[in-house]
Parts: C-alpha cells; sequence; structure tokens
C-alpha cells in the first residue's frame, strides 16, 4: 500500500477494492477506517454492530451517508428513516442528525465542508 501525503491513506491505490471488506464489525462499538482527511473533505468507512448509535449532533458540512451493507436508521432534524444496502443520503450541515444499528451495517461517509 502506497501512501500519499495530502490525498487518500489506509487504502490501497491502482486496484479494485471491497469497500465494505476493509471495516470489520465489532461487537459493542463502532469501528471507522479514515481514508482522507482535509480542510474541505473527509471520507471515512464504518462498521456498526447491532445496537451501536452515533448520537444526535451537528456538522459544518453536508454529510453523505452510503449505506455498504445492511440497515441504518437515519435521524435528520426530527425525520427518521431507514436507508439499506446501496441507498444514500445527505445529512445538511447545521442540521441534527443521528445514525443508530437496529441490525449491523456498514458505510460510507464523505462530508464537503464549505472552504
Amino acid at each position: 500500500m502506497v501512501e500519499q501525503p495530502g490525498r487518500f491513506r489506509n487504502i490501497a491505490f491502482s486496484r479494485p477494492l471491497n469497500l465494505a471488506g476493509l471495516v470489520d464489525y465489532q461487537e459493542g462499538t463502532v469501528v471507522s477506517r479514515t481514508l482522507a482527511q482535509g480542510k474541505n473533505v473527509s471520507i471515512t468507512l464504518f462498521a456498526f454492530a447491532r445496537g451501536e448509535e452515533v448520537s444526535a449532533h451537528t456538522s459544518p458540512g453536508d454529510a453523505l451517508v452510503y449505506v455498504l451493507e445492511g440497515e441504518a436508521e437515519i435521524t435528520i432534524g426530527e425525520e427518521k428513516m431507514k436507508v439499506k444496502t446501496g441507498e444514500a443520503v445527505v445529512m445538511p450541515a447545521g442540521i441534527p442528525h443521528a445514525l443508530y444499528a437496529e441490525k449491523s451495517f456498514k458505510m460510507l461517509l464523505a462530508v464537503v465542508f464549505n472552504p
């Protein structure tokens, strides 16, 4: 694996990748793997074990959740929704949002910050 400063990290370059296979479930916790972190963007993989959650919070950037495996319950403001494998939802900047794993799920989170 070759990492390049200021770009992607913790991920192989120039080869096909199974993103869901890059994070594993661990009972009683949320596992994360940061793929990119910068002033304008953050990209992270997550594996939520059943019953785990991220409580309501806000972000200064718009956050795209893409469910790689399983199903998530996502709350944005007062609205709750189910998002399953292959689906995505954008959580707008400044609006409280939360995620809950009724069942285990994996997701790719991309946050875009206003420069």
